[in-house]
């Protein structure tokens, strides 16, 4: 019987076979290792390599050690090298991670063909600041608040004359905008109808058209625009929801990031607040790791809570590069803080949220402790760990209409959140 090798084993195993080949990886100078939809793993190199002996020798052994080694996970011997053009060839890099090791050459990419969670496996680099600030609102888990908070912090924004962008990209349950807005507000369309109208060349005919203030946001000094989920009729969504994720993946994430460039150079923001659907969709991938966006992690102190969030930081820290690139715009927030032993509360969620980026996001501390390490102690507050706390109140709990914010709510749940939200903004020019 054929050793059984489970899906976890597999990349660990892949690694190990590259470490006692780094001859062949060497003359190869690229290999991509391509693991498609059924998990099964094969090696894809130029079509170069294919004319010259010696190297295509040398990616025929390499495929063979894979084989040896990956049991059902293994290619055909007839599929196990993929000799690939130059245009593919840079597909396959836009798609790639490289693997981290220091015994291995640098020039290995592993490649992940996935029917979804793709956008995990990439992180966009940070712009240069200059145009808005972006925020996603995240979560692993629904109910906790988000749609709140991104009215809350609209008002508190718009009240210094900031000009906020929210845009609800939680397309599966859209519910921040017919909160916020009323009917007579709503606008003619919503995010769906773009990514459906840009599959036919008329997105640009419907961005003016996507946008409407809350009847809260006309006393402001600033200006507040929500886009919505879908338009005022939202006519056939579900017909339109099923075309959404047409070019799902690295290509979806750059159809989002179009999208949010027209928005803002239509409606010229400062800061633009994301409401992300929640869970570990490919949807939420983007909002967290594709658009250039510092990302609140909402939470509530419960294990099923700190189980998803462990899978997802454990993914990244699978994927060195990933983690740094990450872990630097990340900060946890303490969501539906209860009344009761409140203390005791934000001292457990501490504790834990401490263990998980200690565990995954963090650096050791090296022995000369040179001070360049990516690490932070439990009461550190400047930590992306340290909770920012959002009180659970009656006022505002989940149902409660958006279009009016009652003040007093606002400030008996908010106070510390936007406490520490005005220090993180006040460098790009907000003065609460």
């Amino acid at each position: 019987m054929a050793e059984f090798v489970p899906f976890d084993s597999v990349r660990s195993r892949v690694v190990d076979v590259l470490k006692g080949s780094q001859e062949e990886v060497h003359g190869l100078r690229e290999v991509y290792l391509v693991r498609n939809l059924y998990g099964k793993m094969r090696i894809a190199v130029s079509d170069e390599v294919r004319e010259d002996e010696a190297r295509r020798n040398a990616s025929i052994r390499l495929a063979v050690r894979l084989r040896e080694k990956l049991g059902a996970y293994a290619c055909p011997e007839e599929t196990a090298v993929l000799f690939v053009d130059s245009e593919r060839l840079k597909t396959l890099r836009e798609d790639a991670s490289k693997i981290e090791s220091n015994v291995l050459e640098s020039n290995i990419y592993w490649v992940d063909r996935v029917m979804t969670g793709g956008d995990w496996w990439t992180v966009s680099p940070l712009l240069p600041k200059g145009g808005p600030r972006r925020y996603t609102l995240f979560s692993v888990k629904g109910g906790v608040g988000r749609s709140t908070t991104a009215a809350v912090l609209a008002w508190r924004l718009a009240r210094v004359g900031e000009r906020v962008l929210v845009v609800d990209l939680d397309l599966e349950s859209p519910g921040l905008s017919s909160a916020m807005l009323d009917e007579r507000t709503q606008p003619e369309f919503g995010v769906t109808d773009w990514f459906v109208e840009d599959l036919v060349g008329q997105g640009e005919q419907v961005i003016e058209r996507m946008a409407a203030h809350p009847p809260w946001s006309r006393e402001l000094e600033g200006d507040v625009q929500v886009v919505p989920a879908h338009g005022s009729e939202p006519g056939e969504y579900l017909a339109k929801l099923g075309r959404v994720h047409v070019g799902a993946g690295t290509a979806w994430a750059k159809r989002l990031g179009g999208l949010l460039s027209q928005l803002e150079d239509a409606h010229k923001p400062t800061v633009v607040l994301l409401e992300s659907r929640s869970g570990l969709h490919d949807i939420a991938a983007a909002t967290v790791t594709d658009l250039d966006a510092m990302v609140l992690l909402f939470a509530t102190d419960s294990e099923s809570a700190w189980t998803d969030y462990g899978i997802l930081f454990r993914h990244w820290q699978s994927h060195d590069d990933l983690a740094k690139k990450i872990r630097e715009r990340l900060f946890i927030v303490s969501a539906l803080t209860p009344e009761l032993d409140t203390e005791l509360y934000l001292q457990r969620f501490q504790q834990k949220a401490w263990s998980l980026f200690r565990d995954h996001l963090y650096d050791e501390i090296a022995p000369d402790n040179t001070g360049e390490e990516f690490s932070f102690g439990l009461d550190d507050e400047e930590a992306p760990h340290y909770p920012i706390p959002i009180h659970w109140n009656r006022g505002l709990a989940a149902g409660t209409s958006l279009r009016f914010l009652d003040r007093a709510a606002v400030h008996q749940a908010y106070a510390a959140f936007l406490k520490w939200f005005d220090g993180e903004i006040s460098d790009n020019g907000y003065a609460p």
